[in-house]
């Protein structure tokens, strides 16, 4: 089944709603999944390159006049061009008679009329959303950015049984930031190369203040390297300044971010999604929030210490990004504090965890055998699989055999493997006394942070049931610091009970 994606681009939008969907239309293509956008033709638009990487777009008709939102629509309902209700209708026609299984819109322009209105047309709807400014109704609502309330900012927005993602673990990065962030070289705090990044489109020009800054400090020493988008309208200006220095270079329509960004020792940039970004690889960023929407995020940042932050475009000039970067030439200490702050952040696998709430992984289970008994021992004695079990000391291969041999033999003793694509992906165990059983869980290593635990316990409860269906409570024991375990067996409905995990199995 297809999943559709309402996003736009223009240069009043930017492109950032469109690049964090496109790293989540990648993920979702590789699960097997149609992916289809729809997108209005805005002045700026980005569906050329949406469809340069195969994905098949419904253009929206450009608007032919200059729209005013009404009263009651929401703060940036202007940015849809047209009224929530024909671009619905648009919506719907540009789909056929086709019903996506998700519908995932970003776009701060629309509000839950919109989503309303487009229920009985999908099967179920995503909203990623960072401002809380408006109501939504929706299935799974994704705000992957830092707030002051981030907790509660949304329920009083969003439908009771909605799902929230909230915060920078679920931050929807392309997969080159997981890649590079396996290769990061150490930093030391020297500055000699920086990175200015202010959006794809930039219309405010904040790129020509940072370069005429960077210009001004020859005597550092420093080569810089400029990123603009190809819809930059100030991209000739830029390109002179980069010619007249040595050490600047221009890249336009980047497909290589995360290794410029790892190559940096510094960026300067805006507050928005890039932020994420430069947090994965570890860059420490100065910052200047270019729009309203990113003053929140750019404050709680720098109050982390993730970044340096100046203030918004309109207060900051030339002269105060020279003075600050001038103070971090002779601070490595500095610099390596918000390096190490910033990846500590960021795991750049927010992505993964998206997508396994949207096309979980088709897990078979199967009883393990004999054959399986020295797998077992490599994965259960692994450092990341010790790491959160009650007893982490190694297990000598003997013992592990004669207990293995004997938990095949006890028929209240189960041991399950879970396969993915026929690849190993975890291991779960139940020990049954009567109506009751106690599950432990541990994945194969390399398989975390890829939404698998959850699916992993759901297949075994699916497993229990048909084939012990005497059991009517299982109860998971879970290490207090093991935080990725217990949201797991959330995921797959248990519920705190004192200080196990429990699922009532209903006949």
């Amino acid at each position: 089944m297809s999943i559709a994606i309402r996003v736009d681009a223009s240069l009043k939008i930017g492109s950032g709603h469109v690049m964090r969907c496109l790293a989540l239309a990648d993920q979702l293509r590789q699960r097997g999944k149609k992916v289809v956008f729809v997108c209005r033709d805005h002045l700026g638009n980005l569906i050329d390159m949406i469809e340069n990487k195969g994905y098949s777009v419904a253009r929206l008709p450009r608007p032919v006049t200059d729209f005013s939102a009404d009263p009651g629509d929401p703060p940036h309902g202007e940015w849809v061009g047209v009224s929530w209700s024909q671009d619905a209708f648009e919506t719907i026609a540009s789909m056929g008679d086709e019903i996506p299984e998700w519908l995932i819109v970003d776009h701060y322009g629309l509000d839950y009329r919109w989503q309303q209105h487009m229920r009985s047309h999908v099967g179920a709807i995503m909203v990623i959303d960072d401002l809380a400014d408006r109501r939504h109704c929706c299935d799974i609502l994704l705000d992957q950015n830092m707030n002051r309330d981030m907790a509660t900012r949304y329920d009083s927005l969003t439908p009771k049984q909605c799902r929230k993602l909230i915060g920078p673990r679920y931050a929807l990065l392309r997969p080159e930031f997981a890649a590079a962030r396996n290769n990061l070289r150490n930093r030391n705090g020297t500055l000699k190369k920086v990175l200015v990044f202010f959006g794809a489109v930039d219309p405010t020009n904040q790129t020509e203040k940072a370069l005429q800054a960077l210009s001004g400090m020859s005597a550092h020493d420093l080569r810089v390297d400029v990123v603009v988008g190809s819809r930059n309208p100030h991209r000739d200006r830029i390109q002179e300044i980069c010619d007249a220095h040595d050490g600047f270079s221009l890249h336009c329509q980047v497909e290589n971010m995360a290794e410029l960004m790892a190559s940096a020792d510094l960026a300067v940039g805006a507050g928005g999604t890039t932020t994420w970004e430069r947090c994965a690889v570890g860059l420490p960023a100065v910052v200047i929030a270019v729009a309203e929407n990113q003053l929140e995020l750019s404050e709680c940042g720098a109050a982390a210490g993730l970044f340096v932050y100046l203030g918004t475009s309109a207060s900051t000039d030339s002269r105060k990004i020279q003075d600050v970067l001038r103070a971090l030439c002779s601070l490595p200490t500095l610099l390596c504090s918000i390096s190490a702050r910033a990846s500590g952040m960021v795991d750049a696998r927010g992505v993964q965890r998206v997508v396994a709430l949207l096309a979980p992984p088709r897990i078979h289970i199967r009883p393990a055998n004999e054959q399986d008994c020295d797998s077992l021992y490599q994965w259960r004695n692994a450092e990341e699989t010790r790491r959160y079990v009650f007893d982490s000391a190694c297990i000598p291969l003997e013992t592990h055999r004669t207990w293995f041999l004997n938990a095949l033999a006890n028929p209240d003793r189960i041991v399950l493997i879970g396969e993915i694509d026929g690849r190993p992906a975890g291991v779960i165990r139940y020990d049954c006394s009567c109506e009751e059983a106690l599950v432990s869980v541990y994945l194969v290593p390399g398989m975390t942070g890829q939404g698998v635990g959850a699916e992993l316990i759901r297949c075994g409860t699916r497993w229990l049931r048909e084939h012990r269906p005497e059991i009517r409570r299982i109860s998971a024991e879970i290490m207090g610091e093991n935080s990725a375990s217990m949201r797991a067996f959330e995921q797959a409905g248990y519920k705190e009970h004192h200080v196990t995990y429990q699922e009532v199995i209903l006949q």
